[in-house]
């Protein structure tokens, strides 16, 4: 016969590894969950600088002719309306682009249609949560723009360990985020005030010693990080230099 004890979960003693940790702080905060995102990208008109169908200006650069990073497998993490994977598609890339809003992925697929049958045989969209996703890694290139500063502080080390596990050996690891002094764009609270104040105030700033601190705990060699460019409306890439943008190359080697 079943047993019809109440499991640990039921009688509020659901941890006992570190996800269920995580789990519970995520719980904490204000978090901007599928449906918040739903909502945000269910408005295509209201004028959101990164709903333009256009790619990052560092991802453009670090992807053309005289950029380092070949066509490859690639993951786009928070990828939102697409944007930045169907430009890795039209390259040649074959793009796992990743998100918790379904309207956002709809969006997506939308553009990829538009964009023909060869780019759009190269794109698989997935909703859910980046960290519990079956993803199909290796990847030569993980990108992400405006997931991280998304994220609560545990939550980086889910990231550090999706990206342990997930970017091949020479794989490239590209970030744009907030950056830290900039009004409006990203509170520069420490990380303990945000467990006090339970809420991440719209998303995290970071310094480029704070991303440093962070990333360079993997095997990681930082190749580029500076200020995104700001792009004019007409310009074919989008930019916005209240972001810093990060490159950081896996060794190709180990040992």
């Amino acid at each position: 016969m079943e047993s019809t004890a109440s499991t640990p979960a039921a009688d509020g003693r659901a941890v006992r590894d570190t996800e269920g940790l995580f789990r519970l702080l995520d719980d904490l905060f204000e978090v901007r969950a599928g449906d918040w995102w739903d909502r945000f990208y269910a408005d295509r008109d209201r004028g959101t600088p990164f709903f333009v169908a256009k790619p990052d200006e560092n991802l453009a650069a670090l992807t053309g002719p005289a950029g380092p990073i070949a066509p490859g497998r690639a993951l786009d993490i928070g990828c939102g309306p697409g944007r930045n994977a169907l430009h890795l598609a039209a390259l040649g890339h074959q793009v796992d682009a990743v998100d918790l809003s379904a309207t956002a992925l709809a969006w997506a697929a939308e553009r990829a249609d538009a964009a023909g049958p060869a780019v759009r045989s190269r794109i698989r969209l997935h909703h859910g949560d980046v960290f519990t996703l079956p993803l199909d890694g290796p990847y030569d290139l993980i990108y992400d723009s405006g997931c991280f500063h998304h994220l609560a502080p545990h939550r980086r080390i889910s990231y550090l360990d999706l990206l342990d596990r997930h970017l091949a050996p020479g794989g490239w690891f590209g970030l744009s985020c907030f950056a830290a002094g900039e009004d409006g764009m990203g509170t520069e609270r420490p990380d303990a005030a945000l467990y006090r104040d339970r809420t991440l105030h719209g998303g995290v700033a970071y310094t480029p010693d704070q991303l440093r601190h962070i990333f360079t705990g993997l095997p990681l060699t930082e190749t580029d990080l500076r200020r995104m460019r700001d792009e004019p409306a007409d310009a074919p890439y989008f930019g916005a230099s209240f972001l810093w943008t990060a490159l950081f190359r896996r060794p190709a080697t180990t040992g």
